[in-house]
């Protein structure tokens, strides 16, 4: 089994979910479902063991097809990118990022709709607390790139910015594809939302006491008895708001890696600063708004 051709490594929270589903629409691209994690995470599994989740994807020995993984931790984690230069020389790398305070927002949002976390917001997000803590942390992104930027040519990265999807979802897609050198047909992205943070969900006492049941009850998960008793007992999911005063020592925080990624990218950022609309990315990749698409977290 041949080595993957490009990899998305992040960021967490900024629609990664969306490219990898809508380049799954096209029967030239294969690629796991689940994040492998095998450079950040997983890597004492072994090569063998990350070669094998591509090798019973539906259409990876196909000729021509284009394989990929997304797992959000890489961009972040300390030494994947040494690992995947070691191990993928060749690969094409993909980070898609969004202003970093609605990313770390949504980021705490998602942990607190899981249980991970409690709903003391300041804990999390506010950096004189918790600067080193996954939340601030991963919103960090032209830090994160210099690791990857030691070690690959700059033209090996494609970096996307969530921002353009609502404007143009299949011109993001068309750039992506570009990258990993793809110039065959391209199936419509994804419109709807991939995760809906404002759907019900059962309450975490509840779903606590149920978790020793789950090997029981998962294969179960996608019938209507299972999906009619979810919808009887989940409820909406109240989420402390970010105060402007939160936002704005967030904002303050990430200042100079915003200017540090502004000059590597050539893309006005203001906007991540309290500034004006983002303005889209210049040059012929960017094309007329294409439709109803809200990114998603």
């Amino acid at each position: 089994m041949r080595d993957p051709d490009f990899l998305i490594i992040g960021a967490a929270k900024c629609a990664t979910t969306w490219l990898q589903r809508s380049l799954q629409r096209s029967p030239a691209f294969a690629m796991p479902d689940p994040e492998l994690h095998y450079f950040s995470e997983q890597f004492d599994r072994g090569p063998g063991w990350y070669r094998d989740q591509f090798a019973s994807l539906p259409g990876a020995a196909r000729p021509g097809a284009v394989l990929g993984e997304k797992s959000n931790s890489y961009l972040t984690h300390p030494e994947a990118a040494a690992r995947i230069r070691a191990a993928l020389p060749e690969a094409r790398l993909i980070v898609q990022m969004r202003d970093p305070v609605a990313r770390a927002y949504s980021d705490y949002c998602m942990l607190l709709r899981r249980g991970s976390v409690g709903r003391d917001i300041a804990a999390h997000l506010d950096p004189r607390l918790a600067a080193d803590g996954r939340f601030v942390d991963h919103g960090r992104y032209a830090h994160h790139l210099r690791r990857f930027l030691d070690l690959f040519p700059r033209d090996r990265l494609l970096l996307l910015f969530y921002e353009d999807i609502a404007r143009d979802p299949a011109t993001q897609l068309e750039r992506l594809a570009r990258h990993v050198r793809h110039d065959g047909r391209l199936e419509p992205p994804v419109i709807e939302k991939v995760k809906d943070s404002g759907a019900a969900v059962v309450p975490l006492p509840l779903r606590r006491m149920l978790r020793p049941l789950r090997p029981l009850l998962d294969p179960f998960r996608d019938t209507t008895g299972m999906r009619n008793l979810r919808g009887l007992l989940a409820r909406p999911v109240s989420y402390p708001p970010l105060t402007p005063d939160l936002a704005a020592r967030l904002r303050d925080h990430y200042a100079d890696d915003i200017a540090a990624l502004a000059a590597l990218t050539g893309r006005d950022l203001t906007a991540w600063l309290g500034g004006a609309a983002m303005r889209p990315a210049e040059g012929p990749a960017e094309g007329p708004a294409s439709g109803p698409w809200r990114a998603a977290g």
